[in-house]
């Protein structure tokens, strides 16, 4: 069975790119495009891991993982946060997210970085 990933960003060319690479590489994918969405797509699919923004509407990175971390069932996932702002990774450490990747970025680089999460072989 394949791991299933979420990715939450308000830019959707982003988000639709992501989608197709990781479907490539052999992932489940779920697309949500503000933090309210991401929120109850995460609580009804249950990703392994989730790949977000910290800047969306409706709610905020830092209030997705607040969420996260306050539910039961969400908490043990691991989140990575893309963003374009690179000077908040001493805040992200602190709120518990795993991986912080600063935009741009290199998909191989991420791809790696989802595989050492998820356990599985590079």
């Amino acid at each position: 069975m394949s791991k299933k990933i979420l990715f939450a960003d308000d830019d959707a060319h982003l988000v639709e790119i992501l989608l197709l690479r990781f479907k490539a590489a052999g992932y489940e994918t779920v697309d949500a495009y503000d933090g309210e969405e991401a929120l109850l797509k995460m609580r009804a699919q249950k990703p392994d891991l989730v790949i977000m923004d910290i800047t969306m509407p409706k709610m905020n990175g830092y209030t997705l993982v607040r969420e996260m971390k306050d539910d039961e069932a969400l908490k043990n996932i691991p989140v990575i946060v893309l963003s374009g702002k690179d000077t908040m990774q001493d805040i992200f450490q602190i709120e518990g997210v795993g991986t912080y990747m600063v935009k741009p970025f290199e998909f191989d680089e991420l791809l790696a970085k989802v595989k050492e999460m998820l356990g599985e072989q590079s």
